[in-house]
């Protein structure tokens, strides 16, 4: 082996032999085990989301596959209909030229180029994470099996009367011309204004003022409302009010939604521009009056002087107007929510328009009905009540969007626009006996991608074909998803998973916290805090860091700000962390927190965490190789230190598998953090030494231990597999041969079988008392100075009959690793030296002062270390009695401040105590 740990010499060489052996499908023989991937956008690229959730994924399901189960990563890539298009559509625009310009068909084509050409990003980036999907199962939405099945959906529902057109108000991006979802609107706080106006009584006797954050709604209003209890206005209700400007009629209606106590009680219903007003306009049978078009121009239903204006233009018109008419009352600043496209960046509108419909109540029940009997479970459990509060006030899904790429709707019009569903026109045709002389033109719209993404559960496995892996995956095991989209997929899958299988999609749903940066905050570009998975693998130069984080900013001062941050944060860059470094702090950060605030130092502690095992490895091998391991059999005589690494190894290994089967990734790795780090290599490794360099150990003793060295680190290379897929990889083909084992690859191995009989408590116990004493005799040579090397004499008080019984057994072991000279018994009476204590249960160690230490230099030396914490907490103290500091800091920092107060005040408190000892000698 090399002296170092290189990742980027063997990461991609390794992924490409088990790509190309085959190592990820589904092959197992034993229960079928079945996790589907998220699919990402066909556009997309690896973020810390995916880097996360993808880490968690593949590592239970290298898990199962090494369990012998018949496992299944079922992988694939979402169309993402309004982001790709736009990919293509920019791509154009450079060219000066638009969608239009080439028409429909020609437009979709060149979609399936960039598709072909560029597409594949995410994958390829999907394989250096190490993820081990089967890749020749790998499907796409737009493929020909799932747009038949996403046809055969469609048509079924159509005919249940469970999909239905209607006009109704949807989210309408007015750049892009097509409805959105909710998951696609942001809504961020913006500066904007209230203007109040007055709305003047038809007869005359009085008026209401009424305030709005959209003036030019107004053109469409059809009522103004009040609540029905509010006494000021008991006497308007079922009058009239004379519009402004436009000069309609409306009335004055109460209805319990309106809030008495806000503003003045009174509000101007739009019910074509406004999801509340909607709502209340279909209670109260309101006219419905659309006044923008497509583009969020002013349209036809409008005063003339206002037809065709730019909405916000349309704004400054009619605010003229009515100061100019004498009914603005007032304008107050007002800090509101600002709904956005998030692909467009245009703010959105409620607009009127007809689309076409899911009805879900229907489906929406047997969805609820499988989680509250425990069919389906959360984990965490208390998602469940996300889930419930949105099922249970679910409203139709609007289906339809006004793009060209996605998949078309199967529905077709006559001349005379009647609508006719089917699976082809051709089936259309024949179902209603139209012949060639009736035209027939196909919907212009597709389907919302989270239509097709509610059928990937089954969609995936063949449907609506009765296959093999249908029956065999169907339901999964688990889903690992955010709790971001709980209603947007996950319930929309057990919906339609319910009613085209009458299976569940997947037994459990672990839903993931989110990733922020170090401070808690999300990560954005804007913020310029995101961190690409991939430079944390491979490295990057702080220069080319704030490259790519400033790449294609229009605002110079956000730039400079961006760079600023950076150039604190990361002075250096990145360094090449590789791959299982950032996995294995993936999952160590994966608890059951709804937020995980992701420290690239912590990135920087797993690499060391990687070398350690790298070393310890050199150190087995060049303790093995060409050496007898009892590979081949032999009397083998283990000693305590083997029985005990044995133990606790079976120890490991149980709480390992307890933890994962519960989801709590964070305690399964620092599990093999502990056990890989601080027993097997701080320790075990230290207590074969004297039985391999000994002349009087014998060749059973040797075998033994040599065999416990290499079979031990082979254990723990498939313990950690699923985790470090790599790192194991590369040591496992050098410490196999040496335990017997003639295989290609760490991926072909099983699992470690639990063995409780090598649990043994009593070997455990043993080894925690010679440990206890080790550590005894290396605290007080801490404490008092005194060099590692320098044998030492010992003395025991109190020890008991089983205390002086492993200290004889133990005798080789403490001489060792303790370095003493002599090890006597103090009888109760006798009066001890001078000298430094350390307690084991009851049995005080002793060690005798004379000689080890100059007391004056030692007093002085701890002075000077007191002095210097003293300085520190005072300084730390300071700032957090400071206000100003702590009103600004944020709290990550105000929280570091006080750890580093609890710090200093348990080192001050260790160096008083290291005083009066040696004062007392």
């Amino acid at each position: 082996m090399d002296k170092t740990f290189s990742p980027q010499n063997i990461e991609q060489q390794c992924y490409q032999q088990w790509e190309e052996k085959g190592y990820f499908k589904a092959s197992g023989e034993g229960q079928p085990y079945c996790i589907l991937l998220p699919p990402p956008n066909v556009t997309g690229s690896l973020h810390m989301g995916h880097g996360f959730q993808q880490t968690i994924m593949d590592t239970l399901t290298r898990y199962h596959r090494m369990k012998g189960d018949n496992t299944l990563w079922q992988c694939g890539t979402d169309h993402a209909g309004i982001a790709t298009q736009m990919v293509v559509e920019r791509q154009l625009n450079a060219q000066g030229k638009t969608r239009h310009d080439l028409g429909r068909e020609a437009f979709v084509d060149k979609i399936w180029d960039w598709k072909k050409e560029s597409g594949g990003n995410i994958t390829q980036q999907m394989r250096r994470l190490g993820t081990s999907p089967d890749w020749d199962r790998e499907v796409f939405t737009m493929d020909d099996d799932l747009s038949e099945a996403v046809n055969e959906v469609f048509v079924r529902l159509h005919e249940e009367g469970l999909i239905y057109r209607g006009k109704r108000l949807v989210n309408w991006d007015p750049v892009l011309h097509t409805a959105v979802s909710d998951l696609e609107v942001l809504s961020e706080e913006e500066n904007g204004f209230m203007w109040h106006m007055r709305y003047p009584l038809a007869d005359g006797t009085g008026e209401l003022v009424v305030a709005t954050t959209r003036p030019e709604t107004m053109l469409g209003d059809t009522a103004v409302a009040v609540h029905p209890d509010d006494e000021r206005y008991q006497s308007f209700i079922g009058k009239s009010i004379k519009l402004p400007i436009t000069g309609r009629l409306i009335p004055i209606i109460a209805d319990d939604y309106v809030e008495q106590d806000f503003g003045t009680g009174c509000v101007k219903i739009t019910p074509a521009h406004d999801f509340n007003d909607y709502d209340m306009g279909k209670r109260h049978n309101l006219e419905m009056i659309n006044i923008l078009t497509d583009d969020a121009k002013i349209n036809d239903e409008a005063p003339e002087q206002y037809r065709g204006l730019d909405r916000f233009d349309a704004r400054k018109q009619i605010v003229a107007d009515l100061d100019a008419a004498g009914v603005l009352v007032k304008i107050e600043d007002h800090k509101l929510k600002v709904p956005r496209g998030d692909r467009s960046g245009a703010v959105i509108e409620p607009y009127l328009t007809d689309q076409w419909y899911v009805a879900v109540q229907e489906l929406a029940k047997p969805a609820i009905d499988a989680v509250k009997s425990g069919e389906i479970k959360f984990v965490p459990e208390n998602w469940d009540k996300t889930y419930y509060q949105w099922m249970n006030n679910i409203q139709d899904w609007c289906i339809s969007r006004q793009l060209w790429w996605g998949h078309r709707i199967p529905a077709w019009y006559d001349e005379s626009g009647k609508i006719y569903v089917g699976r082809t026109e051709a089936e259309v045709r024949e179902k209603h006996a139209l012949d060639a002389s009736v035209n027939l033109r196909q919907d212009e719209d597709v389907l919302d991608t989270w239509f097709s993404s509610a059928l990937w559960p089954f969609a995936t496995m063949g449907w609506p074909k009765k296959t093999p892996e249908l029956e065999t995956f169907v339901p999964s095991a688990v889903l690992v998803t955010g709790f971001d989209i709980i209603f947007f997929w996950v319930a929309r899958m057990i919906m339609m998973t319910k009613k085209f299988t009458g299976q569940i999609p997947f037994k459990e749903i672990y839903i993931t916290g989110l990733i922020r940066d170090e401070q808690g905050d999300k990560m954005s570009k804007s913020k310029g805090n995101v961190i690409d998975p991939i430079d944390l693998i491979d490295g990057i130069s702080i220069d080319d860091l704030v490259a790519k984080r400033t790449s294609g900013m229009m605002q110079p001062k956000l730039a400079a700000k961006i760079e600023k941050n950076t150039r604190k944060s990361y002075p250096e860059g990145f360094e090449a962390y590789g791959t299982d470094a950032l996995r294995f702090t993936f999952t160590a950060m994966a608890s059951t927190s709804r937020d995980i605030s992701f420290d690239v130092k912590r990135v920087e502690g797993y690499r060391n965490f990687c070398n350690k095992l790298w070393n310890a490895s050199r150190f087995v091998l060049m303790n093995a190789e060409d050496q007898d391991t009892g590979a081949n059999g032999g009397d083998m005589q283990l000693s305590l230190a083997d029985k005990w690494i044995l133990a606790r190894f079976q120890q490991t290994l149980k709480d390992f598998e307890d933890a994962l089967t519960g989801y709590r990734f964070d305690i399964a790795a620092n599990l093999i953090y502990e056990f890989t780090w601080n027993q097997f290599c701080d320790w075990y490794l230290e207590l074969s030494k004297p039985v391999l360099n000994s002349e009087i150990s014998t060749q059973a003793q040797k075998r033994g231990t040599r065999h416990t060295l290499v079979n031990v680190l082979e254990s723990i290379l498939r313990l950690a597999h699923p985790i470090m897929p790599f790192i194991t990889e590369e040591i496992w083909q050098r410490v196999a041969p040496l335990c017997g084992i003639n295989a290609p690859s760490i991926m072909t191995q099983a699992f470690p079988v639990q063995d409780p009989s090598l649990r043994d408590q009593d070997t455990l116990a043993e080894m925690e008392w010679i440990k206890s004493v080790i550590v005894g005799i290396r605290n007080i040579r801490g404490e008092m100075d005194i060099s590692p090397n320098k044998p030492l004499n010992v003395l025991l008080r109190n020890a008991s009959a089983q205390d002086w019984q492993r200290l004889q057994t133990s005798r080789e072991f403490l001489g060792a690793l303790a370095k003493l000279e002599s090890v006597e018994l103090l009888q109760a009476e006798e009066e001890a030296p001078a000298s430094a204590t350390a307690l084991v249960g009851e049995m005080e160690i002793l060690i005798p002062m004379a000689g080890l230490i100059d007391k004056d230099a030692e007093l002085a030396r701890i002075n000077k270390a007191l002095a210097k914490i003293e300085a520190d907490f005072a300084r730390t103290q300071g700032k957090l009695n400071n206000q100003k500091f702590v009103s600004n800091a944020p709290a990550a920092v105000i929280d570091k401040e006080k750890a580093k107060l609890d710090d200093f005040t348990m080192q001050m408190k260790k160096l008083k105590e290291q005083k009066q000892t040696i004062e007392n000698l």
